[in-house]
C-alpha cells in the first residue's frame, strides 16, 4: 500500500497515481449510498486503509477533503462521524460530480430548477444589454451545436451547457458568473437527465434557445427574459417526464 509506485531500473521519473482522488470519491459514494449513514462513525483509518487498499496517509488526506465538503466531522476520542445531509456542501461541483447522475435525489433536481428560475431570467435580461458581439457569436455557435446534434445526446447536452455558461458570462455580473459556475455541475446533471426526452421535445428547446440568441442580438431585454422563462418551463416539463421514466 504505497503512495508512490516503484520505479523500473533506469527510470528517473516519479509516477504518482491518482490514488487519493479515487479513494475520496469511493468513500463519498459509500456515504451517499447510505452504507455509512448520517450520525454513524466511520471505521478507523487502519480499517479504512485495508478496505480501500491504500495507506493511512491516503485515508487521512481523503478524510480531510470529505470534511472540507461537510460530509464528515472528526472529533477527538470519538473518531470520524458522517454529517447530516443538510450539512453537505451539495452545491460544490466536486460533491455533485461524486454522485452518479441516476442517484441524485429528485429534490435536488427540483432545487436546481428553482434556483435557475430565480436567476436565469434576470441573467438573460442583463446579457441582452451587456453581451459583447463575440459573446453573441459564441452563443449562436453553441445554439448551432444543439440544433445540429440530432440524436447525439452527448453533443446536445455539451452544447446546451455551453449555451448557459455563455449567457451567465454575458451578464457581466461577477456574482451571477460565480453562481453560474457553482451550479454548472448541477445544471449538467439536470440537462443530462432530461436530454433523453424525445427528439421533438429537444427541438422545442432548440427553438426556445434560438429566441434567446435573437433577443441578445436585438438587445431586447424583455424578450430575453421571456425566452429564458420559456426554456425553464420546458425544462420543468421534461424534468417531470424524466422522473417518471426513472421511477418506472
Amino acid at each position: 500500500m504505497t503512495e508512490i509506485s516503484k520505479k523500473a531500473p533506469g527510470d528517473t521519473t516519479t509516477r504518482r497515481p491518482r490514488v487519493m482522488p479515487d479513494v475520496t470519491k469511493a468513500m463519498a459514494s459509500d456515504i451517499f449510498s447510505g452504507r455509512y449513514p448520517a450520525g454513524s462513525s466511520l471505521p478507523t483509518e487502519n480499517e479504512l486503509g485495508v478496505e480501500y487498499g491504500v495507506s493511512r496517509t491516503v485515508i487521512r488526506e481523503a478524510l480531510k477533503v470529505l470534511a472540507a465538503k461537510g460530509l464528515v466531522l472528526s472529533r477527538p476520542r470519538v473518531g470520524t462521524i458522517v454529517c447530516n445531509e443538510d450539512d453537505w456542501n451539495i452545491i460544490d461541483p466536486q460533491v455533485l460530480a461524486w454522485h452518479a447522475p441516476h442517484a441524485l435525489d429528485d429534490k435536488l433536481f427540483d432545487a436546481i430548477l428553482e434556483t435557475r428560475r430565480a436567476i436565469e431570467p434576470l441573467v438573460a435580461e442583463l446579457a441582452a444589454t451587456r453581451a459583447t458581439l463575440q459573446e453573441i457569436a459564441d452563443l449562436e455557435a453553441a445554439w448551432r451545436g444543439m440544433a445540429g446534434a440530432g440524436e447525439d445526446l452527448v453533443m446536445f447536452s455539451r452544447s446546451d451547457i455551453a449555451f448557459h455558461q455563455i449567457v451567465y458570462a454575458a451578464s457581466h455580473n461577477p456574482i451571477f458568473r460565480q453562481i453560474g459556475n457553482l451550479i454548472d455541475t448541477g445544471l449538467k446533471f439536470s440537462l443530462e437527465a432530461t436530454a433523453t426526452i424525445s427528439l421533438d421535445r429537444r427541438m422545442e428547446a432548440v427553438a426556445a434557445h434560438r429566441e434567446v440568441v435573437e433577443a441578445l442580438r436585438m438587445r431586447d431585454a424583455e424578450a430575453a427574459r421571456g425566452a429564458a422563462n420559456k426554456i425553464l418551463d420546458l425544462a420543468a416539463r421534461d424534468l417531470v417526464s424524466a422522473k417518471k421514466l426513472k421511477n418506472n
